[in-house]
């Protein structure tokens, strides 16, 4: 049975909309190892409809030589989650894609069976429901020394509580924090 492992950038106030105030921190090369890490023993990407509309345009012109990540994000499968977008669509959008319609726990249960690994950036709306229903198996928060004060927050007041617990934590250069958390 594979695994679904999550990614990603927060602010101390829990901000991960538009990451593009984490450039201000640089980036640093182990937070990179850390994140191949994480991808590595994946053999699909599943995103959420407005992370995918957000990442196709960007990745699916990155090559090897613009970012490392570039091949493990275009050779790998794309599997999303949208009641809106269909395989002809997603496809159109960046190769190797494929809609799983919208969200159902059960077929996503399937897939996770399926499959060695999936691996999540981004996709709150996803990842939120996924930790409702058990389904994640790593959260990896990059947390970044900032109070944002607006923005969507990954765990917005009013959902279901989940009880977490820390696996691992290290500290970079750039004062990034890299928690590892899984189901409690």
């Amino acid at each position: 049975m594979g695994s679904i492992a999550v990614h990603e950038f927060v602010s101390l106030d829990g901000v991960f909309e538009d990451p593009s105030w984490t450039l201000d921190y640089g980036f640093d090369p182990e937070m990179g190892e850390d994140i191949g890490r994480i991808a590595n023993p994946s053999d699909a990407i599943l995103l959420g409809r407005r992370t995918f509309e957000m990442f196709a345009p960007v990745w699916s012109k990155r090559t090897v030589q613009d970012d490392p990540g570039a091949p493990f994000f275009n050779d790998s499968q794309k599997l999303v989650v949208s009641s809106t977008l269909d395989d002809a669509a997603v496809e159109a959008a960046w190769a190797n894609s494929r809609s799983l319609g919208g969200y159902d726990a059960e077929r996503l249960r399937e897939v996770k069976q399926s499959r060695s690994g999936l691996y999540i950036s981004g996709s709150g709306t996803l990842v939120r429901a996924l930790l409702a229903d058990g389904l994640v198996d790593a959260l990896h928060l990059f947390v970044y020394p900032v109070v944002r004060g607006t923005g969507a927050r990954l765990f917005p007041e009013g959902i279901a509580e989940s009880r977490l617990r820390l696996r691992q934590h290290d500290a970079y250069a750039n004062g990034v924090l890299h928690l590892l958390y899984s189901p409690a």
